[in-house]
């Protein structure tokens, strides 16, 4: 595939426009440089890597003693798919709470493996609600597990978990959950939220390549999944026995995505951690956020409910705007960002993540303004409901 560069003056150091978007995002030159060696996957020094990649994330989700980190080769869904296939047993059923696309994902992974699930489903702009959760397990004593996604993409929106799994713990019921877009940059402590397993990836908000999802798993959890999995390459279990007695992967790992990873985790702490990650990430989400209603543009979300990773916004109702022509001209001035996905409303997505600052985000919005001027956009506001 050809690359094409952004025109302008923009582009990050590398040439690459700065990405706007969910991940895979713009990750730093040192990141980048850490891909540039070839190692064996047998190697010590590579095992020792994987052993100190698994203790820091682990560390990061306040989980030890408690948990253990399970990594799997391929993108988050993959990660989604092992931990829904491994922990819901061919005799359990799962209660899934869906307001977005990733909660229907979920729903179609266990439909794929056989697994009974129900949903239960809130709008798109309205976060997950633990009171009809607690009503739903009252009534059903079926529903052995509760999936939940942290912060759901499709919109931005963040899902009260600790009350999610308050609930869950209270009706005796294990949790499962989908922290893809938060793990990182918004709090989530073991120690304080119970959990049985919950996956993201390393190419979201711990700023590494794409290549590699993980799982947390509560180590007893874990070890009852034995024999659930109906996928051996996305066996948990497995992997995490075959882990524990070599340090090595089952099948060939994604070795230079690992050391880019390692390098992305040793960043993460000298940020200060999920405080320092995710305070940037705040930062750059107000910027945006101010700078995107000073033109005219209408969030989806109010400030409230928006998680500081990804933000929505109401697609324009002046008949001069147009999301491809839009897209392109931010793309030739370097930067990318992300059609919408949302069935509530016409709108596209801009996200606050990756290796991004304040200069970043006010490129953003000084390049928006410029590509509104020369679209002949005027009202940003979207169409009256």
């Amino acid at each position: 595939m050809t690359q094409h560069r952004p025109d302008g003056p923009a582009a990050s150091p590398t040439g690459d426009p700065w990405l706007l978007t969910p991940g895979p995002l713009t990750t730093s030159a040192t990141v980048k440089q850490a891909m540039l060696h070839d190692v064996g996957s047998r190697d010590h020094g590579f095992i020792a890597v994987n052993r100190r990649m698994r203790e820091r994330l682990v560390a990061i989700a306040g989980a030890e003693g408690s948990h253990v980190c399970v990594p799997v080769q391929g993108s988050g869904t993959f990660a989604v798919e092992a931990m829904l296939g491994g922990f819901v047993p061919r005799g359990g059923k799962v209660l899934i709470l869906v307001n977005g696309a990733y909660g229907h994902r979920m729903a179609k992974i266990c439909a794929y493996y056989g697994r009974a699930f129900e949903i239960q489903e809130t709008p798109e702009d309205v976060p997950a609600d633990p009171r009809a959760l607690d009503a739903a397990l009252a009534a059903d004593e079926t529903i052995t597990h509760v999936a939940a996604v942290h912060c759901e993409t499709t919109s931005g929106i963040l899902n009260p978990v600790e009350a999610i799994a308050e609930v869950t713990a209270r009706r005796g019921r294990s949790l499962l959950i989908d922290a893809m877009s938060a793990f990182g940059a918004i709090p989530l402590d073991a120690r304080e939220v119970r959990f049985d397993a919950l996956v993201a990836s390393s190419n979201k908000c711990l700023e590494g390549s794409p290549g590699m999802g993980f799982c947390i798993a509560r180590r007893d959890a874990l070890e009852a999944t034995k024999g659930n999995a109906v996928s051996l390459a996305l066996d948990l279990y497995d992997q995490w026995a075959a882990m524990e007695k070599n340090g090595q992967w089952r099948f060939t790992p994604p070795t230079h995505c690992i050391l880019a990873f390692d390098q992305a985790l040793a960043e993460f702490e000298a940020e200060g951690g999920v405080a320092g990650r995710g305070g940037r990430y705040r930062d750059n989400c107000r910027i945006l956020v101010e700078g995107m209603r000073g033109l005219g543009f209408r969030t989806l979300l109010p400030d409230n409910l928006q998680a500081p990773i990804i933000v929505t916004f109401h697609t324009p109702s002046d008949p001069k705007f147009e999301f491809e022509a839009f897209y392109d001209a931010l793309r030739r001035k370097g930067y990318v960002i992300y059609p919408g996905k949302l069935t509530v409303a016409e709108s596209f997505r801009i996200g606050c993540i990756g290796r991004m600052g304040a200069e970043q985000m006010h490129g953003a919005l000084s390049a928006i303004k410029e590509t509104l001027d020369e679209m002949g956009v005027k009202n940003c506001m979207p169409v009256a409901a």
